[in-house]
């Protein structure tokens, strides 16, 4: 029969081996919780970038309006030199079609008056030029294309909306592409009324192609985005308005190559490090 002394030392044996099982269990549970935690992290952060970045030309994207915490610059590499043939349509347009522009529910973001509502020719082209902090970019606007949009241009230019506005965004990686059109500067604005849209199945993107920038379908407003290089991932749902001519893709070819400003390094996309500012937007007569 043990003794006094032999239990009290059994019992401090049992006592020491369940304090070694559950500081080892608690061990345990720290590491799965850590581990956890670095798991969802990472899901959720490359939700959020895969969001982000695929959301390609949202009026309001999320990666146009956050200020960078740090700066990471992307700079574009491999860039096409070779003009981008916009496909026809199937079936030309009538001589004349009808376009409406519906009030929004957002505020303008800079004060103007939305083109009259009614028939639009649908035939002959018009020239822009912007003058910006980094030359004269020249635009052809096609109406045979989208000749609503065309009409809306040009009323915004007319009315200097443009003017003194910043390009907020610019893509370097997988598309390569320069957003303007918001004149708050951070990819959220728009003129307070929205259009529809003038795609077809057949379009296609590529270097000069300037296009209408868009947070869903029929939600055209002001934003537009010109192609500088690669667009070959971009699906048809933004509307193709004009062209952009080589001189001008040479300037923004440079302002691609010094980069882009983001929080992520790798992701690029967010505002060009050289900043291209919209001085005035001329329509020729």
């Amino acid at each position: 029969m043990p003794t006094n002394e032999q239990r009290r030392a059994a019992a401090k044996r049992k006592l020491e081996r369940q304090m070694v099982y559950r500081q080892q269990r608690a061990k345990k549970r720290r590491l799965i919780a850590v581990v956890s935690t670095v798991v969802v992290v990472a899901l959720v952060g490359g939700g959020v970038w895969f969001l982000a970045t695929q959301d390609v030309f949202g009026n309001g994207d999320a990666s146009a309006s956050e200020t960078p915490q740090q700066e990471a610059v992307d700079k574009a590499e491999n860039i096409p030199s070779a003009p981008h043939q916009i496909p026809k349509r199937a079936t030309a347009l009538p001589e004349k079609v009808n376009c409406e522009y519906t009030k929004g529910q957002e505020p303008a973001a800079k004060e103007n008056t939305p083109p009259a509502n009614g028939e639009q020719p649908a035939t002959g082209t018009v020239g822009v030029t912007l003058g910006t902090s980094i030359g004269d970019l020249k635009f052809t606007l096609d109406r045979s294309l989208a000749p609503c949009t065309v009409n809306n241009f040009v009323n915004l230019a007319k009315q200097k909306y443009f003017d003194n506005t910043t390009c907020h965004r610019l893509v370097v990686t997988g598309i390569q592409v320069l957003q303007c059109g918001d004149p708050g500067g951070n990819g959220m604005g728009g003129p307070g009324y929205s259009f529809k849209d003038e795609v077809y199945p057949e379009l296609t993107y590529g270097r000069g192609v300037l296009a209408m920038a868009n947070s869903g379908p029929d939600t055209n407003g002001s934003q537009f985005f010109i192609v500088y290089g690669d667009g070959s991932n971009l699906q048809a749902k933004y509307t193709i308005f004009g062209t952009v001519d080589e001189e001008s893709l040479k300037k923004i070819d440079e302002v691609a190559k010094t980069g882009t400003i983001s929080q992520t390094p790798g992701q690029g996309d967010g505002k060009p490090k050289t900043p291209v500012d919209i001085k005035s937007a001329a329509v020729a007569n």
